[in-house]
Parts: C-alpha cells; structure tokens; sequence
C-alpha cells in the first residue's frame, strides 16, 4: 500500500512532534492500508535498541523485548535453562502468526501489541508473562503498562499522542514459572480465535489463566492455587462474559465461549501435570 499522504520520514526522536506523525517500526500494519492524514513517519529503527536484553531496571529483572524486535529473531532466541517454559511459549505464539518468513523478518513484537487486535499472538505472549509495556514519551518520561490495560479495545492501544513502546517487560518470577499455550480457529492455518495461556507460579502455587483472541482485549483470572476444574471454567466464564466475546468472521461469540472454556480445562490439566 503507497502512502501518498507521507511527506518526510525522520528518526524516531526527532523531538519536534507534529500533527500526523506516525510511528514506524516493520510497517507490516501501517503499510496494509490507507493511513489518512499521515503526513510524517518516525522510524524507530534507526535508534539501535537492542532486540532482547536482560534487565535489572530498578530492580525489576527479567528479559526486556524491544519493541523493533522483529518476530524472526524473537523465534530465534534461546532463552536460559533457568526460565523452561519461554521458548515453547514464544514458538507457539510466533507460528500463531500463520505468515510467511518474509513477514517474521519484518514485523515486529511492538507493532504487534500497538496493533491491538485481539488475535496478536505478541499480546498472548506478553499476557502469558503478565508483561509490563515500556511505555515512553519524547520528553524522556516513562511509564510502565500492565499488557492487559496497554490494550485498551480492538485497534487501539493505550498510548497518547507522542508516545511510543519502547520495549516489553518480562519479569523474573514469570519467566521461571511453568506456562500452557492453547489454541483454537476455524481452520488449521486460520486467525486464532481462541487462545488461553496459563501460568503456574512454581513457589506459590498460584495459577493465572489469560484469555486472547476470543475477547476485545486479554482477560485475566488468577487463583491463590490449583482449583477444580469445574469452579475454574465458571470463573473464567464470569469475567469473560462481564467483558463480551469477540465477534468477527474467525468465529462468532458462542463457538468462541465454547472453546475458550475447553482450552481453560485442557491448559489447567497441562500445567497440573507440569506441576507433578
């Protein structure tokens, strides 16, 4: 898609904001369709953020993911032994993006949560880790984001004019916990639309299950430990009905209700055995 709207394109901390600036990192979105009113492009990929990088930023460790990091070498990486579970995470979560290598080497994992749509596979990884989006403005100024409040509904995320992803957020005690990833769509190589990820925190036993793809925006439930199956179904019933199913030609709210709850049960069953 030809962007004729666009007038200069200039590095992304160019500290002059102006009416139709528009952040630029792989494009893959900003490029597939009419972007009215656009009229400058600042590129963050000239800025040489390191792609992955472990973090201890006031002492909050775990793994830093820049927001330019482009799927392909998100993929690519080889986590520690000492977090077991991120790199079959981040490989369910990259083959859900069901598209070429050309576009893994492109897109990028900010562009992905900036996108906001609810089949990001980006946004199941992060909620999988109950990630913190880095969240900065040109001044310097700095605020951390909960993924599941950084996704405010379909398409839009919660950045204000001048802001900008710089990276997300991984924590330790997340990384070193035990993760199950399912999915569901309507075909074998269609749009997720239904995607639970769970979490099983190793020394407290507390699990959290996030709900993507089947709903406008993640949703959450945690229990202080491993509750029956039954109970844990109803209780992610509520809460996702308090928020609504999604409702879009990759599956209408009921099928998506439907498997959502079976994915609940079958990702509960899989981190209780991990649990063994």
């Amino acid at each position: 898609m030809d962007l004729p709207t666009v007038e200069a394109v200039v590095p992304g901390d160019e500290t002059d904001w102006r009416p139709g600036d528009c952040w630029l990192a792989g494009g893959t979105v900003l490029f597939s369709r009419p972007q009215q009113g656009v009229r400058r492009l600042r590129d963050l990929t000239v800025l040489g953020w390191p792609s992955l990088a472990a973090a201890d930023d006031e002492g909050r460790p775990g793994l830093d993911i820049a927001a330019t990091c482009t799927v392909a070498t998100l993929a690519r990486y080889r986590p520690p032994a000492r977090w077991p579970d991120l790199a079959e995470a981040i490989r369910r979560c990259c083959d859900a993006f069901l598209s070429s290598w050309k576009i893994w080497n492109v897109a990028t994992v900010g562009g992905n949560l900036c996108a906001a749509l609810p089949a990001g596979p980006m946004i199941s990884l992060a909620a999988a880790f109950d990630a913190r989006c880095d969240v900065r403005r040109l001044s310097g100024e700095r605020r951390l984001v909960p993924v599941d409040a950084f996704v405010v509904e379909p398409g839009v995320a919660a950045l204000q004019p001048g802001e900008y992803l710089r990276a997300i957020h991984l924590p330790e005690r997340e990384l070193t916990g035990r993760i199950a990833v399912r999915r569901a769509s309507l075909h074998p190589l269609g749009r997720s639309a239904a995607f639970v990820t769970g979490h099983l925190d190793v020394e407290s036993g507390r699990l959290r299950l996030t709900v993507t793809a089947a709903t406008p925006r993640p949703v959450t439930v945690s229990v202080p430990a491993p509750t029956a199956a039954a109970s844990l179904v109803d209780m992610v019933d509520a809460q996702v009905s308090a928020e609504g199913w999604h409702d879009d030609v990759h599956g209408l709210p009921a099928w998506r209700r439907h498997m959502t709850l079976r994915l609940v049960e079958q990702v509960r069953a899989d981190l209780l055995g991990a649990a063994r």
